[in-house]
């Protein structure tokens, strides 16, 4: 990630400026997995002054929760990352209480650990003192659109395919997209959307993420376990690519995650 990348979310925070008026700008960044939304936000908060931050990893279900949409609903629903696994009622809240807050204020701002596949608990959350300048909120795969019955009934990949053969999973991921998740996505003022050169990359940057993690190489047991959680995310992450999102600014990486253009989709 290089200045570029940096040069392009000072422009979206402009643009978040001048569509929230005298309220606090709200920016959305987006991108796959393992593109450097993390990456960005700490150089950009590392640079400005009252940067608030949190993503929405943060705001996933808790594992059990998962587990009852698992046997209510599908199966494929005990995995966290498409729509339906977050809890938006806590992303809600806490963009709620940055924007009121006053000088002196202290926010505790969602947080989920992954390890124990749970959110962190309170007297373990980050906290924002005083009031925001911006806040930023990252997600994969935010500003997606939903997709048509047409799309849906197409599987993209052997998971869907073997095990999700009635397209249940998919259809109802896709209607959680289509409603609450894009009244989510419209308290974002303005998005930065980070794009990667193919799909089959990403899984190559989720490697590289598990090995830094690890502290070791991935054997293939391990490399297999991706490919399948990566697997959940390839719809939704092929139709954004196509085009199947709101954004202000798309900044093009290639391999390496080097910005490689940056395009300007508003006014």
């Amino acid at each position: 990630m290089n200045s570029d990348a940096l040069q392009a979310l000072d422009q979206v925070v402009a643009i978040a400026r001048e569509r929230a008026g005298t309220r606090i700008p709200v920016v959305g960044i987006a991108g796959p997995q393992g593109s450097g939304k993390t990456t960005l936000v700490a150089a950009y908060a590392a640079a400005h002054k009252g940067v608030a931050h949190f993503s929405l990893d943060d705001v996933y279900l808790p594992a059990g929760y998962r587990r009852l949409l698992a046997q209510s609903v599908h199966p494929l629903f005990v995995t966290r990352g498409p729509p339906g696994s977050h809890n938006l009622l806590q992303y809600n809240e806490a963009l709620d209480e940055l924007l009121e807050a006053k000088d002196g204020a202290q926010i505790f701002l969602p947080a989920f650990d992954k390890v124990l596949d749970n959110p962190v608990h309170a007297t373990r959350k980050p906290v924002f003192r005083g009031t925001p300048n911006v806040i930023l909120v990252d997600g994969w795969c935010l500003g997606a659109t939903a997709q048509t019955p047409e799309q849906l009934a197409i599987p993209v990949n052997d998971l869907e395919a073997k095990e999700d053969a009635k397209a249940e999973w998919r259809r109802e991921v896709n209607e959680n997209l289509g409603g609450a998740y894009q009244n989510a996505f419209a308290r974002l003022d303005s998005i930065l959307c980070l794009n990667a050169p193919s799909f089959e990359i990403i899984q190559q940057w989720r490697c590289e993420q598990e090995e830094g993690l690890l502290g070791r190489a991935l054997t293939d047991a391990d490399r297999d376990r991706i490919a399948r959680f990566v697997a959940h995310f390839e719809r939704i992450t092929r139709h954004m690519m196509a085009g199947g999102r709101r954004a202000d600014i798309e900044v093009q990486l290639d391999a390496r995650r080097n910005v490689a253009e940056v395009r300007h989709l508003t006014a």
